[in-house]
């Protein structure tokens, strides 16, 4: 598999708290970087009560799926190198994508107290 784009919702393994091998689960991928490494965004199916979950739905796929609806968790991002991916399950959008970000821009604002910070 070629390196993820900006966009693509990909499976991965997340480790356990104890670092045993853990679940495979989605991410979206948020940046590219030189090399070999991508920054990933979570992505979950529980729905949380705070201001950064965006909300993911079939509809915002341009191929692919999740096999629920879904939130983003832009307040949950961490860097893989791309050899850790399994697949890639999806690509949002431009337009869901222009959603997504829409929905977070209060969060992303200097200063901002939108997102409980």
């Amino acid at each position: 598999m070629g390196k993820p784009v900006v966009g693509e919702v990909v499976v991965l393994p997340f480790p356990q708290t104890n670092l045993q091998a853990g679940k495979r689960r989605p991410a979206l991928v948020v940046a590219t970087l030189t090399g070999d490494d991508l920054i990933l965004c979570q992505i979950t199916t529980q729905t949380r009560s705070d201001a950064y979950s965006i909300p993911l739905v079939a509809t915002d796929f341009e191929h692919g799926r999740l096999a629920v609806d879904s939130f983003i968790r832009p307040n949950r991002l961490f860097t893989v190198e791309h050899s850790v991916i399994l697949y890639a399950a999806a690509k949002v959008t431009e337009a869901g994508g222009k959603r997504r970000q829409a929905a977070a821009a209060p969060c992303q604002a200097e200063g901002s107290n939108q997102c409980g910070r």
